[in-house]
């Protein structure tokens, strides 16, 4: 069918065509450039003949510019143009198929890489311009493909197409045997458009500017477009992916920053104590010896303390190591009574100072627990420091810190730590084990935190309670060792 004659088809479609294939030779050449493969650097070379080769063809073509086209064209120049256009996806393609199998990304160095690239881009700029060359300079020599009229001759349904369709089939053939990539599949469908334009445009065609002459420059345009969009789309998703993995990693340098700063928060806060009462008992034994006489006996005794307060720093700083390290000691029996009242020991001259009144409620013949003990210690500790603190920044009349354990027959045995200070808010105690979470104008919000992690490590669990008619009661349930349970 036989349809009017648009001069401005063919420079638009063709323009867009150049555009295309021009951006999609980069985007390979660019991978190539990251992950140097022969394969890639293959099909980016065909990309780039495709795209230069659309100039002379939109030049040479009668009617687009002048009658008989520009660059000396003769009758036959853009026909062969088209066909030497026509050829380069094929070739590229087998190229390409033909290469990757066993291709390996080459380890080369940045210069090595953009030298393959220049020469690449050289050699085909050299194999268009000598093409351009032939066809018009020499184009007397060229077989004729279209006859007066612009009527097509029949070499070109019984010789010209078929070698082309030929040529795409081994194509499509080979990529479809090496099929690897998601690449492969629209190479293959990029191949196919373009038979399509072939059958169009060289069977159904009689001549230019027919229905199938319209319709395989169209083809063309799809050809062009269908690699480029996967690239696109393929880059976008790269790019969102790389994203996501930057975030993570940021996320995991916070995490990793963050329990670096939790362990350095937590020595600092768990070791305070004993150091601080080593430093107090150090300046009183330092004030007996002054004195004449000295009170040896008074020194004697802080040495002791002295002594004492320095195996539970070490004891705390190896409950630090286990909670956020690897901690090679093996769980022992502990009397969860003795721990307590090596605790409120330690606290003694706080809870003098604060005039703090203490009532202990110990179970008699409790049940033991096995466990780490400098962990459990540092629970304890916790757990009556905060109490003490509490008491002491109250300001009520009667401070009272009650700490009691109990049996309840189930095969645990419970700990209470009660003070009977101002209490904890209600929204304050859905979040009072979190990490860096306090209420106190000085606290750093790991205490509690490492109280839970050291108290689940042993099957445990810790809560929080309202007091009456006020205070905090902090309970710990652990599970009795098998032994004494039975």
């Amino acid at each position: 069918m036989q349809l009017p004659q648009y001069s401005g088809y063919l420079p638009a479609i063709e323009s867009i065509v150049f555009v295309n294939d021009f951006i999609t030779a980069i985007l390979l050449f660019s991978h190539y450039s990251i992950w140097p493969s022969r394969a890639i650097l293959a099909l980016a070379s065909g990309y780039l003949y495709t795209a230069l080769i659309v100039i002379p063809h939109i030049l040479t073509f009668p009617g687009s510019f002048t009658p008989t086209g520009l660059l000396g064209a003769g009758p036959q120049t853009s026909a062969w143009l088209y066909y030497f256009w026509g050829a380069g996806p094929p070739l590229g393609a087998i190229a390409y198929a033909c290469l990757r199998k066993g291709d390996q990304a080459i380890s080369t160095s940045r210069e090595e890489t953009k030298s393959a690239i220049i020469w690449s881009v050289a050699l085909v700029i050299c194999l268009v311009l000598g093409i351009i060359w032939v066809t018009t300079m020499q184009n007397q020599i060229l077989p004729t493909i279209v006859g007066s009229g612009d009527h097509y001759v029949n070499a070109v349904a019984y010789i010209a197409s078929p070698l082309a369709i030929f040529s795409m089939a081994i194509a499509i053939s080979l990529l479809w045997t090496g099929r690897r990539s998601v690449l492969d599949y629209w190479l293959m469908l990029t191949i196919f458009a373009l038979a399509l334009q072939h059958i169009y445009g060289g069977f159904l065609a009689t001549g230019r500017y027919t229905l199938g002459f319209y319709a395989s420059r169209g083809f063309t345009l799809v050809t062009s477009m269908l690699v480029l969009g996967l690239l696109l789309a393929e880059m976008a998703r790269l790019y969102a992916r790389l994203a996501r993995s930057n975030f993570l990693l940021e996320r995991e340098r916070n995490n990793k920053l963050m329990s670096l700063e939790a362990v350095a928060v937590s020595i600092s806060h768990e070791v305070r104590q004993p150091l601080g009462a080593m430093t107090m008992n150090s300046e009183t034994a330092l004030l007996y010896l002054s004195r004449s006489p000295s009170n040896i006996e008074k020194v004697q005794t802080l040495l002791s303390n002295i002594v004492s307060d320095g195996h539970r720093a070490s004891q705390l700083l190896q409950g630090i190591r286990s909670v956020f390290g690897r901690d090679d000691r093996r769980d022992e029996t502990i009397d969860v009574n003795e721990l307590t009242l090596g605790s409120l020991r330690h606290f003694r001259a706080a809870l003098i100072d604060g005039a703090i009144s203490t009532q202990i409620e110990l179970t008699p013949a409790l049940p033991s627990v096995v466990g780490h003990r400098g962990q459990l210690q540092e629970v304890i500790d916790n757990l009556i420091q905060n109490a003490i603190d509490a008491l002491t920044n109250s300001g009520a009349d009667q401070r009272k810190l009650t700490v009691r354990t109990d049996d309840p027959a189930d095969g645990t045995i419970a700990l209470e730590v009660e003070d009977s200070g101002p209490g904890i808010d209600s929204l304050a105690t859905n979040k009072i084990f979190d990490a860096f979470n306090t209420t106190k104008s000085h606290g750093m919000g790991l205490g509690l935190a490492i109280c839970q992690t050291i108290v689940e490590r042993h099957n445990g669990r810790i809560s929080v309670i309202a007091g009456r008619p006020r205070g905090t009661i902090f309970r710990v349930v652990i599970p009795a060792s098998i032994a004494n349970s039975d």
